[in-house]
This record gives structure tokens, sequence and C-alpha cells, in this order.
């Protein structure tokens, strides 16, 4: 008799957990969100990112990115001869590292002042550029290379979104040593 319940217990078992199963539409999913994601099209909008007139993706107002440096001086001519006159923030004698400003300046500043900041690099031998003026001929400060490096001038346009705040210092500073030996 222990043997028919045994076997009638077995039998209930097994008819409760197959009838629970559906292969086509399981009763539990853990974590739906995982199997079943919401997508999004590359760069649309969506109202997710836009709450409450909110944009999501804006930082707060006010706020500056790590390792930002806030430059005050202004984008035109008044700003530049400011920066002529003042005395911005400098870089440690640490902080300077010659050879790595000496590849920067060859990288974007060589192909037309020259390696030697004599006027004449590679595109204005070639007649591309006419009229790049040499180190030796300007009346310039580290400030005041710092702010053409970070808004441009004339001819040549800004390099803020190539160098950093840093790299930008370590290429002026670069450059007047450049030009005491002109």
């Amino acid at each position: 008799m222990k043997i028919v319940y045994r076997l009638a217990i077995l039998a209930g078992i097994a008819t409760l957990v197959t009838s629970c199963y559906d292969t086509k539409a399981p009763n539990y999913q853990y974590f739906p969100n995982m199997y079943e994601a919401v997508s999004y099209e590359t760069y649309s909008e969506h109202e997710v990112f836009n709450r409450g007139g909110v944009a999501a993706q804006l930082p707060p107002e006010g706020t500056v990115s790590r390792g930002f440096e806030v430059y005050e001086s202004e984008d035109n001519v008044q700003g530049y001869l400011l920066s002529k006159t003042v005395q911005g923030a400098q870089l440690d004698a640490a902080e300077y590292d010659s050879a790595k400003a000496g590849a920067l300046y060859g990288i974007y500043c060589a192909i037309c002042h020259g390696g030697a900041g004599d006027g004449k690099g590679p595109l204005v031998v070639k007649e591309k550029f006419l009229g790049v003026p040499s180190y030796k001929d300007r009346e310039f400060t580290e400030e005041s290379v710092f702010h053409v490096q970070t808004y441009g001038l004339n001819s040549m346009g800004s390099y803020k979104n190539q160098l950093n705040a840093k790299e930008r210092r370590m290429v002026a500073k670069y450059v007047l040593e450049l030009k005491s030996k002109l």
C-alpha cells in the first residue's frame, strides 16, 4: 500500500509541475526589462529624456565639468589685448614637460609656424597660407598665446577642442621658449 501512495504522490507532483509549464507563454519572468528592453532611436528625442521641461541630458545650471578650467577672457579683440596685460594661471615646473610641449607644438603649430617658430612651416613654404609671422617679430605673452589657442585669431582657428587647458598652457610656454631662441 505504501508503494501506491508514493506513486500517487509522485504522479500528482509530476502533473502539477508539467501542467504549469507553457512553452509559448511562460508564467513568470524575472527582470522583464532585461528581456523586453525599450529601444530608442539613436540621436532622437524621447519623452524619457525631457520630463517636466527639464532635459535630462543637460548638466544642472551653474555646474562645471571635472577638470575643466574656466577661462574668463572674452572672445574678442578687447579680450586679446587684455590677455597681453594680465597674468593667467601658470604651470608649475613639475607640471611642465618640455618634450611633450614640443611634441604638441610639432603636431598642431609647426605645420604653419615652423619648427623653430620662424613662420616658415611646410604650409607656408608651399604657399598654402601666407603671412604667418615669425615669433621674433611679434609682441606677445604666455597668456595672449593661450588666448589665441583658445579662441583663435585671424586665419588661425581655435584649438580648445584638440588640446585641454593644461596642454595649451604647455604649448604657450614652449612658444615663449622658441621666441627666446630666435
